[in-house]
């Protein structure tokens, strides 16, 4: 691909209809499709999957159109858009070092209570035993189970950042590029439509959920900064690596640990009660 040779214009009306496309074709089930509401919450979020998937699909097909590539190999496609094989681990293992320095925090505070947990266990006469390891291990596998059949969880964890990473990454990044933008330029430039993909939640808090007008704005305006700030990490991650598995991994991740948390209330320090939530999930 050479630089420049998608004009500037292009490239961001190409990722501008991708953004908004990719949030329209959400509530196209209802109206444009006039399908019946869902019965369910796991029908709800299966239509929307499809619905996401699609998008993703169109958006992969429309970039392939439009991006200046010689050959059309699915090897050399997929390069573009990120998806390798080679150095898989460099990019699962440096992005999610780097991200969970933001959370060390919480990664520290939860390891202290560990502690403390097994010092108490110990004080009541509970030692490391089999049947304890054993317990832990049960623990841990009905929690998989448990993740495995919960529909939000797919969407946190597997559709919503697999989808994303594929439109607002995959797809954008190489179009700003071959449209002349610099790098940083592009780093800066892809969160806003990331961005523009949340605000379908602004009527959906405003509305479904009955919040004010003030609060609406002040939920949906830290959402949007999150978005931005993480778009502008996840573009320098699929930049800096070329490989889609390095936003993808740190999107998950982030998903999972939710905000990174500030203050804390452990031994006479203030604590947010929020990490008590998340330490308890």
């Amino acid at each position: 691909m050479e630089e420049g040779a998608v004009s500037k214009p292009v490239a961001v009306t190409a990722c501008t209809s991708m953004a908004l496309f990719y949030v329209a074709i959400l509530y196209a089930p209802t109206f444009i499709l006039r399908l019946p509401p869902p019965s369910s919450l796991k029908s709800f979020m299966i239509r929307r999957f499809i619905c996401a998937a699609i998008s993703s699909i169109v958006s992969l097909l429309v970039c392939s159109l439009i991006l200046p590539i010689r050959s059309k190999g699915a090897s050399i496609l997929f390069g573009v858009y990120g998806i390798r094989v080679d150095h898989i681990w460099q990019a699962v293992v440096f992005p999610v070092s780097l991200t969970s320095l933001m959370y060390a925090g919480s990664l520290v505070l939860k390891f202290m209570i560990l502690v403390e947990s097994r010092r108490e266990r110990s004080s009541d006469g509970e030692g490391l035993s089999f049947e304890c390891i054993k317990s832990a291990l049960q623990g841990f596998l009905e929690l998989i189970i448990s993740v495995a059949s919960n529909v939000l969880a797919w969407r946190n964890f597997v559709v919503a950042p697999l989808t994303e990473e594929l439109v607002f990454r995959a797809c954008m990044i190489p179009l700003l590029l071959c449209g002349g933008f610099k790098p940083y330029t592009a780093i800066c430039l892809c969160p806003i439509f990331f961005s523009l993909s949340h605000l379908n939640h602004l009527m959906e808090f405003y509305s479904k959920q009955n919040y004010s007008l003030i609060k609406t704005f002040m939920v949906v305006g830290l959402q949007l900064g999150y978005t931005v700030i993480f778009g502008s990490y996840a573009s320098f991650l699929f930049i800096r690596t070329g490989h889609l598995l390095a936003p993808l991994v740190a999107h998950i991740f982030c998903n999972f640990m939710g905000l990174p948390v500030l203050f804390s209330q452990r031994n006479g320090m203030p604590i947010n009660f929020s990490l008590k939530q998340a330490l308890m999930s």
